[in-house]
């Protein structure tokens, strides 16, 4: 007689939360990115004496080739990185405003809270300042922290599995960008992808086997896994 078939195991619940800063902890609507964007322009075009139209080329293809522009230039010009981090990150940061159901919602997640960023520790301490969610994370692992190498190189995954003592089985990363979180699932993490209009574009086509949850919007996915069955 054959064994009755057992349930999948579930799995493990959560005790760290991996949470990327730009269009997921704030929404896209904030649009940040276009005053970076408009200021890396600006740098290229300084630092190489071009147009700023051909800089805005030139821009995109070391975004492209090399993962950010930064490390393109960094690579390709030599540049000194802080000096660029600084510069483009000279922005107002007005569009993004505090949010008491982000502050509820967080403080409601049990497990350790870390930002996983490609952007610098002031910019995010600058967004979670305005967000009013400071106190709920441990630490923030910058680009920095990386040694200039962007997600989603699974390098860095393996340093932040590493420098935190996370076993992956048990972390949950959150990116708006779903290539950012195949390296999370390679590596054993639960992966939530939060989408927006851009990068639902990037990916079609696509597979997405390596994400687990799919959001238009962070704080109705926490409040869901909070308050329904999704866990």
């Amino acid at each position: 007689m054959e064994k009755p078939s057992q349930p999948p195991a579930q799995p493990p619940a959560p005790d760290v939360w991996l949470f990327d800063l730009d269009n997921t902890l704030y929404p896209a609507r904030c649009n940040l990115f276009a005053q970076t964007d408009r200021r890396m322009g600006d740098y290229i075009s300084r630092l190489l004496d071009v147009q700023f139209d051909d800089a805005k080329l030139m821009q995109k293809q070391y975004w492209r080739k090399h993962g950010t522009t930064l490390r393109g230039l960094m690579l390709e010009h030599k540049i000194e990185p802080t000096e660029f981090l600084d510069y483009v990150h000279d922005i107002d940061y007005a569009p993004v405003v505090a949010s008491p159901i982000l502050d509820t919602a967080l403080g409601r997640l049990p497990g350790r809270k870390i930002v996983f960023t490609n952007g610098t520790v002031r910019h995010a301490q600058r967004v979670l300042e305005r967000l009013g969610v400071t106190h709920h994370f441990e630490d923030i692992y910058d680009i920095v922290a990386a040694a200039y190498i962007p997600k989603p190189e699974i390098s860095i995954y393996r340093d932040v599995v590493g420098r935190y003592g996370l076993a992956p089985a048990r972390a949950v990363m959150l990116d708006d960008i779903a290539a950012n979180l195949r390296p999370a699932h390679e590596l054993g993490m639960r992966t939530v992808w939060i989408r927006t209009p851009e990068s639902v574009q990037r990916v079609a086509g696509q597979t997405l086997e390596h994400i687990h949850h799919q959001a238009d919007d962070l704080v109705d996915w926490l409040h869901e896994w909070l308050d329904g069955p999704a866990a």
